[in-house]
């Protein structure tokens, strides 16, 4: 039996307005709780099997299986896997083309895992939100702002940039990065005032070309997913939500 708890953090969550698009299950004990707690709301309200989440093909493209894919590949998903307790379908998607596969995710590293700059984790993960937010990308919206809640230590904040950045509850420090971005995304002439903007809340010009590279980055995974019709994973949809249940030592 569900406990109280998670029944009444389902019911919560199913009334949530910046929720009302999500279809999730997820990996861990609180996720799956709190899922089969909303679909059994559902099946309440719609009758029996209904579900509140439905079902879609990850990729419109064929998806390898992983053993048959190259050892390096095969090694790189398992690391992922291993982490976050499941594979991102981005990386089953890109597989159908393996040379692509490590290309991106080569820069993607470079970019996103680098330890020098200005930039953090949470300030990385609100630039793609916000850039992909303004390319109609649902897998990168979903995704990155679960990965912006969880940096960040804020439930709240993503889905506010997602929605509009303009609005939402940022600083003056955060405001001016998606300043740029945002005009990067638009592939808005960039000029010396833009730097300037930059400069005055403690940005230099190699954080100015951190910002154009992973905006420029995710311009292109943002017309990739559009492509593929890719779908975020379920788990994305209450990660740093939900608190993650710890592994038992």
């Amino acid at each position: 039996m569900l406990s109280s708890r998670i029944m009444n953090r389902a019911c919560r969550l199913l009334h949530d307005p910046h929720l009302q698009f999500c279809r999730t299950f997820s990996f861990q004990a609180n996720y799956r709780n709190a899922v089969a707690a909303l679909n059994s709301v559902g099946n309440q309200k719609h009758g029996s099997g209904s579900r509140l989440f439905c079902s879609h093909p990850i990729s419109r493209f064929p998806v390898p299986d992983k053993k048959d894919l190259p050892q390096d590949m095969q090694e790189r998903m398992n690391e992922v896997e291993e982490k976050s307790g499941f594979l991102p379908n981005v990386f089953k998607a890109l597989a159908h083309r393996p040379d692509e596969f490590r290309a991106f995710f080569a820069y993607y590293d470079a970019l996103m895992m680098k330890e020098t700059g200005s930039l953090t984790k949470a300030d990385k993960e609100m630039i793609v939100t916000a850039t992909s937010a303004e390319n109609d990308c649902l897998y990168c919206v979903v995704a990155h702002g679960a990965l912006m809640r969880i940096y960040s230590k804020n439930r709240i904040t993503a889905d506010q940039v997602a929605i509009n950045w303009k609005t939402a509850e940022l600083d003056e420090r955060q405001r001016a990065i998606l300043r740029f971005a945002l005009d990067v995304c638009h592939s808005r002439t960039i000029t010396e005032s833009h730097f300037a903007d930059l400069e005055k809340n403690g940005l230099d010009r190699e954080d100015a070309w951190d910002i154009g590279a992973i905006a420029a980055l995710f311009a292109l995974s943002n017309r990739m997913a559009h492509l593929t019709d890719m779908r975020p994973n379920e788990e994305f949809y209450l990660m740093g939500r939900i608190p993650r249940e710890k592994k038992k030592e």
